[in-house]
């Protein structure tokens, strides 16, 4: 398998600040400059919406998973290509490739929502290369799940042999599972610094050292975050007398990284669900067996929970409340991109178990191209004003 190229610029010796203003102006780029180096390098692309797919199938073909997650464009290319009510991500992601921001040589979406469920044979008909579902279980307590899911993995990793040219074996998949398994333990870490120390990293750099694993290698994501996290761990930065809170509703369309910085303002963002589908597991994958096997059997038995998975062992109410008081928080933001009928729906469930917890919860909406967060600032200052006065 060819030698993989570096596509951050030499990062190692810069201070935590810029470092931080590099990921930032990285994950706020539209056209995706470590993208189209890898192009250039002669590496091929595979392009996954939201919110999850398993990567280390795309890793191991010696592939470059990109994750599709929007971008903050004005999506006039493909306001032609869908209805009028929907949420902004479904547009401005086609809206990448129309203007051929993104190059793939594969498209896969899945069936959350029936947007996101529409835009394979939308993006299918404008373009030359597959596009395809990656159909995840919609009754994960069925007995047969995870054989299912095996399955549709398989028939993942002949598409990515097809493209690559190369037959996917055992060990390159272990190799990229160990690698996931390694980031995942990462990722984990910075939310425990998130918990635990949160005045030692705003919420805005934080999210995006996390998102800059949706568009370069795993290898060189986990070079970042080994030398970053103990930097910042030593940090000498004073804790602000600032409210605790938990961010609910960030699973697909991702808020602007401007509103996470008008909600750093007020309140420390204690954990959150911010591109969840990067850190789905809670537990590594096993790498005894049929690698495909565990992979499936860890999206049925060891992940988190999403409005987008209706596992009833996992009621979402529940796991938001544990999410809420393991991370000590004293109050939590409700939230949901407009037009998202997933996340809209799963407000009423979560309002209706936090006033029943007495828990104070802050409702709001967002959307990508969002560039004014004056008035939700002001919101969001009287709300916590309202909870330390009381």
């Amino acid at each position: 398998m060819a030698v993989k190229p570096v596509l951050l610029d030499r990062w190692e010796d810069k201070p935590l600040e810029e470092l931080f203003a590099y990921c930032r102006e990285l994950v706020e780029d539209p056209d995706y400059p470590t993208v189209k180096k890898w192009r250039r390098s002669g590496g091929k692309v595979v392009g996954h919406f939201q919110v999850y797919l398993p990567e280390e199938i795309v890793h191991a073909a010696g592939l470059l998973p990109l994750k599709i997650k929007g971008a903050q464009v004005d999506g006039m290319e493909a306001e032609s290509h869908f209805g009028s009510y929907l949420c902004s991500i479904i547009k401005t992601s086609l809206e990448l490739a129309l203007t051929n921001r993104v190059e793939l040589e594969m498209f896969v979406t899945h069936p959350i929502c029936d947007a996101a469920r529409n835009l394979g044979a939308i993006w299918g008909r404008n373009f030359p290369y597959k596009c395809q579902i990656l159909y995840l279980p919609q009754n994960p307590n069925s007995a047969a799940s995870v054989a299912y899911l095996t399955d549709e993995y398989n028939r993942l990793r002949r598409d990515m042999e097809a493209i690559s040219g190369e037959k996917i074996t055992d060990e390159a998949l272990r190799n990229s599972i160990v690698l996931y398994n390694q980031n995942r333990r990462l990722m984990a870490e910075l939310y425990t610094i998130k918990r635990e120390t949160p005045w030692l990293i705003n919420a805005e750099d934080a999210y995006c050292l996390i998102a800059l694993a949706g568009f370069i290698p795993r290898e060189e994501h986990n070079a970042l975050l080994a030398n970053v996290l103990p930097r910042i761990k030593t940090r000498d930065i004073k804790k602000q007398d600032k409210m605790r809170v938990v961010f609910e509703g960030g699973f697909c369309e991702q808020p602007p990284v401007d509103l996470l910085q008008t909600i750093n303002r007020s309140c420390y963002l204690v954990d959150d669900d911010l591109l969840i589908g990067m850190r789905w597991f809670l537990e590594d994958v096993s790498l005894q067996g049929d690698p495909m096997f565990n992979l499936a059997e860890a999206y049925i038995e060891k992940s988190s929970y999403s409005p987008v998975q209706h596992d009833l062992r996992k009621r979402k109410e529940d796991m938001l409340l544990a999410r809420i008081k393991n991370a000590h928080a004293e109050a939590a933001i409700v939230t949901a991109a407009k037009m998202c009928e997933p996340g809209l729906e799963e407000q009423v469930t979560y309002s209706k178990m936090l006033d029943d917890e007495k828990i104070p919860y802050f409702i709001s909406e967002f959307e990508e191209n969002q560039t004014s967060f004056d008035h939700l600032g002001i919101q969001l200052e009287t709300f916590v004003e309202n909870l330390l006065f009381s």
